[in-house]
């Protein structure tokens, strides 16, 4: 169902798939989908504003769940669990910002909402009317009576996200002046953690810390950090990461101009690592598993590695101080795949290599991948991977080594091929010097 500016329709789902998307093409901007929960009319901190940098509210209830792209379009998603949303939440604003452009500049532009159960669309918002923004409302769910309903919203701000984010309450981290600052400023209290940290596998359930108590919330930053070809180093300790547990998430779709597999009775979500998008409806790749590992070496001389394949999940309180949250084997998790990291134990870390491998050995062929890390401090880390043009099945993400200051990531983007005799654990261990030894494993 189409609808116009000012408009509603009732939404009849617990939990709803929310897609932004437009056309791309030369010189199209990029954007970002967000959304901000309200009680009042206003968020009751800025635990209540889930965007890039701070991907699900405290509750867990709305997430961002990231984009996917297919030829000519890219797609930003947000789930919205509208029956795990606190009783004093009336109103979650669907908003988006643009990175670099304007939002006038934006093809075909639209916002929709699916059930995320179903994947059938509820409702869609074309006719937005964007012009010279840089950030802009598209719609809105919100409470009427015992149900939730969605509103065609279509307000721009020219402050951008900053500026959208102000209005509704939300404490934005100024950018610096340029004057010099005469005064220290206090330490700023560390983030809500964007995602709770995984539950150690055949071990009791690992304690969550609460957030430290601190005289005042730290604001929030919009910024993000892109490692790329020309600048692909970056010290976590200079970037401000210094402790906690750092997620590493990778997602997949398709490379602009690769062939779609068509299913019968329709099409289907772009990407084929459908972990981050199965909600949308089904995958032309789903069913594919794609596996997240790393091979982990200590500073004291032992070496291993970090994979669901025997069953390798690691630990985060003890060596190695690393694992691996979950094993997607169908693509049905919509968020996919994640790697944990505790830093706190960075000193006792010398190398780390992320990688990730097809187990059923089907090419990566026409995908392009970015890899985020998002640390307990600081703005989340992309690491953008071109596509390979070779049959490879299996891709190192990045390599954190320890220079005696810190572990500092290098984004490497480097694809390997499994042949007979030499599997991409092999191969991967023998261009990073590990000297492990290899035989067949199973999950």
């Amino acid at each position: 169902m189409v609808i116009s500016k000012g408009a509603n329709v009732p939404v009849a789902a617990a939990e709803v798939l929310v897609e932004l998307g437009w056309s791309t093409g030369p010189g199209v901007p990029d954007a970002d989908a967000s959304a901000l929960l309200l009680a009042g009319g206003r968020v009751r901190s800025d635990a209540d504003f889930v965007f890039y940098n701070q991907p699900q509210d405290v509750s867990g209830a709305v997430r961002h769940t990231g984009k996917r792209s297919a030829p000519g379009s890219v797609v930003d998603t947000l789930t919205v669990r509208l029956a795990g949303l606190d009783p004093a939440v009336e109103t979650v604003v669907l908003a988006a910002s643009s990175d670099g452009g304007r939002f006038g500049a934006l093809p075909g532009l639209y916002l929709r909402v699916l059930d995320a159960a179903s994947g059938t669309e509820l409702v869609r918002f074309e006719d937005t009317g964007a012009d010279t923004e840089t950030a802009f409302v598209l719609g809105e769910l919100y409470r009427r009576g015992e149900g939730w309903k969605f509103r065609a919203v279509g307000q721009g701000y020219a402050s951008g996200l900053a500026g959208l984010a102000t209005d509704y309450g939300i404490q934005v981290d100024s950018e610096p002046a340029p004057a010099p600052v005469t005064t220290p400023a206090a330490a700023p209290a560390p983030p809500v953690a964007p995602v709770a940290p995984p539950a150690p596998y055949a071990a009791p359930p690992m304690p969550v810390s609460a957030p430290a108590a601190a005289p005042a919330a730290a604001p929030l930053s919009f910024t993000k950090i892109t490692l790329t070809k020309e600048a692909p180093r970056l010290s976590l300790r200079k970037h401000g990461a210094v402790g906690g547990l750092l997620r590493v998430n990778l997602n997949w779709a398709a490379a602009a101009g690769a062939p779609q597999k068509q299913q019968s009775g329709g099409g289907g979500a772009a990407g084929w690592l459908a972990k981050r998008m199965r909600a949308a409806g089904p995958s032309p790749m789903a069913g594919r598993d794609l596996d997240l590992a790393c091979l982990w070496q200590l500073r004291d001389g032992s070496s291993g590695i970090v994979q669901a394949i025997g069953q390798r999940f690691g630990g985060l309180y003890e060596p190695p101080f690393i694992q691996l949250a979950n094993d997607d084997r169908t693509g049905a998790v919509t968020t996919g795949e994640d790697l944990w990291i505790n830093l706190d134990h960075a000193d006792l870390i010398q190398r780390l290599v992320v990688f990730a491998f097809a187990f059923d050995n089907q090419p990566l062929t026409g995908l392009n991948g970015l890899a985020t890390l998002y640390p307990a401090t600081g703005a989340p880390v992309e690491l953008p991977l071109d596509g390979c043009d070779f049959p490879a099945t299996s891709c190192v993400v990045a390599l954190l080594e320890n220079d005696g200051d810190g572990l500092v990531v290098n984004r490497e983007g480097r694809y390997f091929q499994a042949v007979e005799g030499r599997s991409n654990h092999q191969q991967i261990d023998e261009a990073y010097g590990w000297g492990l030894n290899w035989s067949a494993g199973r999950k």
